[in-house]
């Protein structure tokens, strides 16, 4: 049974409409996609489905007991809360069962107000705490903030302290723990590191959710989707499989489309071409023969579909004015800092000629302060940068500060490369998608996606052959993603990028350096390899030591730390089996005292009661203690 269906849905604002005649249906087990560019309608889709709009035609139905999860219902709006408090405030509904039946044993063991019925009660919601996951919830949601990146100092903070990015995270928490059998996930990416993005992607496959996801990240998309809804033309195109299936299924779909119409055409033309000569010869049996050809016209035209153009991308190539030599550069023993507090010491890089190198690492790490070290925009603690023969560097900032607020896109560019004529300047900007009128806004009232594109076209004009790239892919949508990887694919200079874009790492990188406060570790290959050679999520802590008696040491260390595992697990698996034991004790205790001999007689019910309440406090120790081992044996083993 579908989880959701729409039907012949049309939505606008004004005389603008966003989409058309669109109906789909949700099943159990769906993970889907939903691709589109940057004002197609995507989130206005959303609030649709939570019932936040309504639309101009067509029907939402929800199936039977349907519940819809959407980032936006939970916005944290008690500041004063702390960060976990707040996350388990979605679990109001067990922590309201939970302080009822500590009520109803406090009643029971004083013998206050019917005894059977406060039993009956008690064993009704201890039931259901049970069921609906009240023995875990607690952990679970710890568990989701630690994933998130939230330690437990920062668990104990108010909301009002937090960061807007950590505040976010939050609702996604929230989000994820809420219980809803379809979620509506928009951006959930964003203000995540890399660790806590795969954290997300393996909660979801592992999740009984179904659920839509708009997200700018093909690699996550890739990870987490089975399905790929297209939004484009005011239409909705639904494909089998994750990003990267659904890309050649659609080149394929247009390219079909196109041939079916180029074939009609001709068809049109050839039978167009019968009915002039027809008319020529202006007989009777001419004339018939030229209506009926006019018909056959009139039925291809009437179901004849001309293929749209692609909606607006960006398209540029990047290339380099002069050849460098091919030493790029040497980092030596390089250490930044700040304030006398040292970031990162020891970092060694030396790049080649035409390298693809991506600098990656744990956010707060110091990867944007090394490229801005290399950029001599902050000086060095110690060490030393040479820049080859010829290195002319182009730099992209993550900030957008390259940019001059104050000026019109057009007067950006006429005041950085003056050589250029109006018109060139107008078919440059129009290739990153600035026409008419657009040229002249301010680039204070620009989004981040359009401030990203004015620097992706000073990039371009720069002719450099050292590109320091710092996240060029945020705030860029899907399609202009996949432009700018088509053109550093294509670029034949040199490639220094940091980046979290795990898809345009995977696709272009010929080395990886891995930045830690004590240097950088060197990989060869792309992000899958860099994930293969360190075992998927371990990230490494430190460059290896040289000295044999600190190597001892480290081995002395792993072998202690391997006998502390092997003890809490042996602990843990004995844990589990007296929670076993204790559980079943509870099970025949509730059997009995729902047993009609057990109702009349009171001192019995009572002395159950009593054995009931204890055994649950039991099992409440016991499950506290196992919640704390679990952590230990997963931190010893990650």
């Amino acid at each position: 049974m579908a989880l959701l269906s729409v039907n012949s849905l049309d939505m606008g604002f004004g005389e603008d409409d966003l989409f058309l005649n669109m109906s789909f249906e949700i099943q159990p087990g769906d993970r889907i996609g939903l691709i589109g560019v940057n004002g197609s309608g995507k989130t206005t889709l959303f609030k649709l489905l939570v019932g936040d709009y309504k639309p101009n035609k067509g029907t939402i139905s929800l199936g039977k007991g349907t519940t819809i999860g959407y980032m936006e219902q939970h916005v944290c709006r008690n500041l004063d809360r702390s960060a976990y408090n707040e996350v388990v405030s979605v679990f109001s509904h067990l922590s309201d069962i939970e302080m009822e039946l500590d009520t109803l044993n406090a009643q029971i063991s004083a013998g206050i107000g019917d005894t059977n019925k406060l039993v009956e009660r008690q064993a009704m919601l201890h039931d259901e705490f049970t069921r609906e996951g009240g023995l875990t919830y607690r952990s679970r949601a710890r568990s989701a903030l630690l994933g998130l990146g939230f330690d437990d100092s920062r668990m104990s903070l108010p909301v009002g302290s937090l960061s807007g990015g950590q505040r976010a995270k939050l609702q996604l928490a929230k989000l994820l723990l809420c219980g809803a059998k379809l979620l509506l996930l928009d951006e959930p990416t964003n203000h995540l590191d890399v660790q806590a993005v795969e954290w997300l992607e393996e909660y979801l496959l592992n999740s009984n959710s179904s659920y839509i996801v708009i997200s700018h990240d093909r690699y996550f998309l890739d990870r987490v989707t089975n399905k790929t809804f297209d939004l484009e033309h005011k239409r909705l195109t639904m494909y089998k499989g994750n990003y990267s299936t659904y890309l050649p299924q659609k080149q394929e779909r247009e390219l079909t489309k196109q041939r079916e119409y180029d074939n009609t055409m001709r068809e049109i033309h050839r039978l167009e071409g019968i009915i002039e000569q027809q008319k020529r010869w202006n007989r009777e049996k001419n004339i018939k023969t030229a209506e009926s050809k006019q018909k056959v016209i009139d039925r291809l035209q009437k179901n004849l579909e001309k293929p749209e153009n692609a909606p607006g991308e960006i398209n540029f190539t990047l290339s380099a004015n002069e050849r460098s030599g091919d030493d790029v550069l040497l980092v030596e023993n390089l250490a930044v800092g700040f304030d006398g507090n040292t970031i990162f010491e020891n970092v060694n890089m030396d790049i080649k000629r035409g390298e693809r190198v991506f600098l990656i690492g744990p956010n707060g790490c110091g990867k944007t302060s090394l490229l801005k070290t290399l950029m001599k925009l902050y000086e060095a603690q110690s060490g030393r940068i040479t820049l080859g023969e010829g290195v002319k560097i182009g730099y992209y900032d993550q900030i957008q500060q390259n940019v001059d607020s104050n000026k019109t896109i057009f007067d950006e560019i006429s005041d950085k490369y003056p050589a250029m004529t109006n018109t060139e300047i107008r078919n440059t900007l129009a290739r990153f998608m600035f026409k008419g009128e657009d040229v002249f806004k301010y680039v204070s009232d620009l989004s981040g996606g359009e401030r990203a594109r004015v620097l992706l076209t000073e990039l371009m004009l720069s002719g450099a052959n050292f590109l320091l790239l710092d996240e060029p892919t945020n705030h860029l949508d899907i399609s202009s993603c996949e432009a700018l990887q088509t053109a550093l694919m294509n670029y034949e200079g040199t490639l220094l990028a940091v980046s979290h874009d795990r898809y345009l790492i995977n696709s272009l990188a010929d080395r990886i350096y891995y930045l830690t406060d004590r240097g950088v570790e060197e990989f060869r290959g792309s992000y899958d390899e860099f994930m293969e050679k360190t075992h998927k999520d371990e990230v490494i802590q430190k460059p290896k030591q040289k000295q044999e008696s600190e190597n001892k040491l480290d081995y002395k260390n792993k072998k202690e730390r391997d006998a502390q595992r092997r003890k809490a697990k042996a602990d843990l698996n004995r844990l589990e089996a007296k929670i076993t034991e204790i559980e079943e004790s509870i099970s025949e205790l509730e059997e009995q005292l729902q047993a009609p001999e057990t109702a009349s007689d009171y001192e019995l019910a009572t002395k159950l009661s009593e054995e009931l309440q204890a055994k649950n406090d039991e099992l409440e120790q016991y499950m506290d203690k196992w919640a704390k081992l679990s952590e230990i044996v997963e931190s010893a083993e990650s």
